[in-house]
C-alpha cells in the first residue's frame, strides 16, 4: 500500500511540474519539451494506478492445532459436567463447572463464604449437608490431591443426592407399609370374624364349647401379632457396635465347625476359604459373626431341595483395598425383579420365609461401616457380598 501512495505522489508531482514549466515557457522550446515530458511521465504514471488491480488473496485462516481442539472440547464437557466442581490452589478456589457457579450465586446457597469455608477445611469425602434457599440439602463431597508443575491443589467435587435419596427412601417405606399392613391384616382379620362369632355364640345355650374354641384361636391370633411386633422392635433397636480387630481365620473356622455337619449330613459340602491366612477386619466381631450365621442359614433353607447342596464363604482382598467377604450357594437364587425387595424388613421369597435374615444382615453391617449387596452369578444360585 505505500508503494501506491509514492507512485501517486510522484505523478502528481510530475503534472505539477509540467504544469509549472508550461506556465514559465512563454516562447521558449526547450521548456515546452521539457513540461511535455513531465506531462506524459505523470499521465503514464497516474495510468497504471487507475488500471484496476485484483484484489490480493485473503489467505485461509490455520485450523487450530490438535492439541488446542481437543482442550476446548474438554473444556466444554467439564462445564456441563453434571455436579459442582472446584479446584483449590493455596487458598483460593476456582470454580470449574456451570454448576458450581450456579450454586454460589444468589438463589442457591444461603451463605456463599460458608460454602467456601466448607470447601476449603474439607480433609476427606463424606456426606455434607448445605443450607439452600429450598431448605437443608444432602450432597456428597470428594477431595482428590493434585501437583501441576510443582504446585499442589486440590479438586473438590460436589454432587447432590438430596432428590435420590428422597426417592429411594420414599420408595422403602413405601414397600415397608405394604409388608407391615400385610402381615397386620392377617392377624387382624380372623381376629375380627373370630369376635364376631363369639359374640354370636353368647346368645345360643349349649355353645361353651363352640366360644371357648373361638376365644382361643383369637388369642393365638393375638400372640401371633405382638409376636411380630416384638420381631420388628428387636430388628430396629441393634446396639451400637464395639469396633475391634477380628481374626477371619479364627471366625471362618469357628463357623465351619458349627454348619459343616448338617451340610455334611444332606449330601453337601460348606467351604471355607480365605486368600490370605491373616487376614483381619476391623468389626464387632459378635455382630459379624451373627451377619454370617443370618446368611449361613438362608443358604441352607435355599438349598434343602437341592440333591448335592454347596456352600463357598470365601474372604479376600478386594480393589481399593477394601475386604470382601462373599457366601454363596447352588440353590435357585432370588427370582428376578425382587433382588431390591428381599432386604425389606418381613419381605420373604420363600413361602413361609419370615423376612427376618437379610434385614438383620444389613443393618450389622452398616452398624459396622460395611455394604452388603446381592450379586447373581453366572453359575445359578445366590450369592451375598459383604464389603468393609
Amino acid at each position: 500500500m505505500g508503494f501506491e501512495r509514492l507512485r501517486a505522489l510522484g505523478a502528481a508531482v510530475a503534472l505539477a511540474g509540467a504544469g509549472a514549466m508550461a506556465a514559465a515557457a512563454g516562447g521558449s522550446a526547450r521548456l515546452w519539451t521539457g513540461a511535455a515530458v513531465l506531462a506524459v511521465a505523470g499521465v503514464a504514471t497516474g495510468w497504471t494506478l487507475t488500471r484496476r488491480q485484483p484484489a490480493p488473496a485473503t489467505p485461509p485462516e490455520p485450523e487450530p492445532p490438535p492439541d488446542t481442539h481437543r482442550l476446548a472440547l474438554l473444556q466444554a464437557q467439564l462445564e456441563h459436567l453434571p455436579a459442582a466442581a472446584w479446584v483449590q490452589t493455596d487458598d483460593r478456589l476456582q470454580a470449574l463447572t456451570s454448576r458450581a457457579r450456579r450454586l454460589e450465586a444468589p438463589g442457591s446457597v444461603r451463605d456463599r463464604a460458608a460454602l467456601h469455608e466448607l470447601l476449603r477445611c474439607a480433609t476427606a469425602g463424606g456426606p455434607v449437608l448445605l443450607d439452600t434457599e429450598r431448605g437443608s440439602e444432602r450432597w456428597q463431597l470428594r477431595r482428590q490431591l493434585l501437583a501441576i508443575d510443582g504446585r499442589e491443589q486440590a479438586l473438590l467435587v460436589l454432587v447432590p443426592l438430596e432428590r435420590e435419596l428422597e426417592q429411594e427412601s420414599l420408595q422403602a417405606w413405601q414397600q415397608l407399609v405394604q409388608v407391615l399392613t400385610h402381615e397386620i391384616m392377617n392377624s387382624l382379620t380372623p381376629i375380627r370374624s373370630l369376635s364376631e362369632t363369639a359374640i354370636g355364640l353368647l346368645d345360643e345355650p349349649g355353645s361353651e364349647a363352640d366360644l371357648r374354641t373361638a376365644l382361643n384361636a383369637i388369642a393365638l391370633r393375638a400372640g401371633s401379632l405382638a409376636e411380630f411386633v416384638q420381631t420388628y422392635r428387636q430388628v430396629s433397636r441393634w446396639p451400637a457396635p464395639v469396633l475391634a480387630p477380628v481374626d477371619l481365620q479364627a471366625l471362618f473356622a469357628r463357623l465351619q465347625q458349627l454348619v459343616s455337619p448338617a451340610w455334611t449330613a444332606r449330601g453337601g459340602v460348606a467351604r471355607f476359604e480365605l486368600a490370605s491366612p491373616g487376614l483381619r477386619l476391623q468389626a464387632d466381631e459378635g455382630q459379624l459373626e451373627q451377619a454370617l450365621l443370618a446368611l449361613l442359614t438362608n443358604a441352607e433353607q435355599a438349598t434343602a431341595a437341592q440333591p448335592a447342596p454347596r456352600l463357598w464363604v470365601q474372604a479376600r482382598q478386594g480393589r481399593g483395598g477394601r475386604l470382601q467377604i462373599s457366601v454363596r450357594d447352588n440353590g435357585p437364587g432370588v427370582p428376578p425383579g425382587l433382588e431390591r425387595q428381599i432386604f425389606l424388613p418381613f419381605f420373604s421369597a420363600r413361602e413361609g420365609g419370615q423376612g427376618i435374615g437379610l434385614t438383620v444382615v444389613r443393618q450389622l453391617v452398616h452398624g459396622m461401616g460395611g455394604r452388603v449387596r446381592h450379586v447373581r452369578p453366572l453359575e445359578g444360585g445366590a450369592a451375598f457380598v459383604l464389603s468393609f
